[in-house]
């Protein structure tokens, strides 16, 4: 039965690649994912799933300790769920999770070709999100339509999740689980190289807000300089960042990992005018927390290392900077070895791949968090090779999205078991 899904995954993959093509042309950036959840939904109810595409309400989640502040609209935050469900329960339950949302391109002119124009090069599928993560959001579908096409469905209930917000705060895989939605097990085809993520950091976003005091360039030693005081205070960020990868002895899986602390300014702006010092400067930034550490304790240090930095700058004392909290503020999380999850999963990507499942750890946010911490359940990400991802002219290997295709195909026979439809 092995070969025959696995060849079944193989004469589908044409298809599949062009319904990530499809998935690719669709700029599915925050605020904007609507019309590709439109696609996704249309797709799952013509294959028979039953369909359920929901806004995500802040308020309806805000309550949950899993929950990001939110600083934008959500007014066009959809989720998508499909569930197929056989006619008798046999097997064990299973969430097909990824999202749809992409992260910003940066100047299209720097890349090869348009960024949304999906193009293929050898065994590349170039095209902003189709690493991160849309050939693992079609690994997943065309993963069950390869047993569809073998006459087979899941002896258990199955989702294929299309969720939001995953770039930027997880609340779209954590209104799908406070929406009912659990099972015995999930999967994420992120793109991770052909390996199992054991662990991965929690994330922090904030904004710093820094005022200083506008007088013309002639008298420039008189005024207060908010964008070179905020040069400070990333250096005191910085020395923070220092601080915690010193710790990471203290956190197991993270003792030989290089660096697994990042803190990044994403975002930097300031000033009114070329010939007056500038009255204020705004720091988008993001750092990243262990397993096990709490967000609002590591909130409280980033607060104390940025009011330690302004506390050296005189036109600061009266105007101290504003930290704001405005998106990602998640647990990182551990998947303990040993479930049966895993070890399927090393077996059927043995099969695929012909060789063994190895782990490791990222130091990078993944909705992981909400079903391992939140649900007790084992998530398994795990996905194909990638480059550039967030980066200038980001691609899939092709053939490693087969392969993991296969995998995902192979784990849901056995692990759901599989009923004639």
């Amino acid at each position: 039965m092995s070969r025959a899904i696995l060849a079944e995954v193989r004469k589908g993959f044409a298809d599949q690649v062009r319904f990530t093509e499809d998935l690719v042309r669709f700029p599915s950036l925050r605020g904007q994912e609507h019309t590709a959840q439109d696609f996704i939904a249309r797709e799952l109810a013509k294959r028979g799933y039953g369909v359920d595409r929901w806004r995500i309400d802040p308020e309806e989640i805000r309550h949950h300790p899993g929950f990001s502040p939110v600083a934008v609209d959500y007014s066009n935050a959809y989720n998508v769920v499909g569930a197929m469900r056989p006619r008798e329960e046999t097997g064990r339950s299973l969430i097909l999770n990824g999202h749809i949302d992409v992260v910003p391109t940066g100047p299209a002119d720097m890349w090869s070709a348009p960024p949304f124009e999906p193009r293929v090069e050898g065994d590349w599928l170039y095209g902003r999100g189709a690493g991160d993560m849309k050939a693992g959001l079609a690994a997943n579908i065309f993963a069950v339509d390869a047993l569809a096409r073998l006459g087979y469905r899941p002896a258990a209930t199955l989702y294929q999740q299309s969720v939001v917000e995953e770039e930027c705060t997880g609340n779209g895989a954590l209104a799908a689980l406070l929406r009912g939605y659990t099972a015995d097990a999930a999967i994420i085809p992120e793109p991770e190289d052909n390996r199992l993520v054991r662990a991965n950091v929690g994330v922090i976003w904030f904004r710093v807000h820094v005022r200083g005091a506008p007088v013309h360039v002639r008298e420039a030693g008189t005024g207060g300089d908010a964008i070179g005081a905020a040069y400070t205070i990333i250096a005191g960020l910085r020395a923070l960042e220092e601080r915690w990868n010193a710790m990471k002895g203290e956190h197991r899986f993270f003792e030989d990992v290089d660096h697994p602390i990042n803190f990044n300014v994403g975002k930097i702006e300031g000033g009114d005018w070329a010939s007056t010092v500038p009255a204020w400067c705004s720091l988008d930034c993001r750092i990243a927390i262990y397993p096990g550490q709490d967000p609002h304790e590591a909130a409280r240090e980033i607060e104390s290392a940025v009011r330690d930095a302004a506390a050296g700058i005189a036109f600061l004392a009266n105007s101290p900077p504003q930290v704001e909290f405005n998106g990602f503020f998640a647990r990182g999380y551990v998947l303990e070895p040993g479930s049966e999850a895993e070890g399927l999963l090393a077996r059927c990507h043995l099969a695929t791949f012909d060789a063994p499942l190895e782990s490791f750890v990222t130091p990078g946010y993944l909705d992981g968090r909400v079903f391992v911490i939140y649900a007790d359940m084992p998530c398994l990400v795990y996905g194909p090779v990638s480059e550039a991802i967030h980066g200038f002219d980001e691609r899939v290997s092709l053939s490693s999205t087969e392969r993991i295709t296969g995998a995902i195909a192979l784990f849901i026979a056995e692990w759901c078991g599989l009923e004639r439809i």
